[in-house]
């Protein structure tokens, strides 16, 4: 399996990850443990990096599908090479920073990791015009 799918994979396993990290947070509030497994019908107070964990996953939902529209796009059409491959590494690895200074609450070092992966989407990007 090529580096390009592999990254994809990771990927997948990350956004599928960080729930767990919420989740955690959520059960360790008193009540929270209840509260999560009922209907939710009255707020929770959670900690802040709670719902940053939760931003940060919707967030990755959301770059999820146009990473991997990418990426299997190249590797269907076999534009897969060094270049896509860089580019799936940062994005994978740009979205695990993401994650983790999001949810400390880093703003600046947040928006350059969010950057590094969208640089890596460019770069399959422009593997299938090439």
């Amino acid at each position: 399996m090529t580096t390009d799918l592999w990254m994809l994979v990771w990927s997948a396993l990350l956004c599928v990850a960080i729930p767990f990290v919420y989740v955690g947070g959520i059960a360790a509030v008193p009540g929270g443990l209840v509260w999560g497994l009922g209907n939710r019908d009255t707020p929770l107070e959670l900690p802040v990096w709670v719902a940053r964990a939760r931003r940060a996953h919707a967030n990755m939902v959301e770059n999820l599908a146009p990473f991997a529209v990418l990426v299997l796009t190249a590797h269907v059409v076999g534009a897969a090479n060094a270049t896509t491959a860089l580019g799936a590494t940062l994005f994978f690895w740009g979205r695990v920073g993401h994650a983790v200074v999001y949810c400390l609450g880093i703003p600046y070092l947040r928006t350059l990791m969010f950057a590094v992966a969208v640089i890596g989407e460019v770069m399959i990007l422009t593997q299938l015009f090439a």
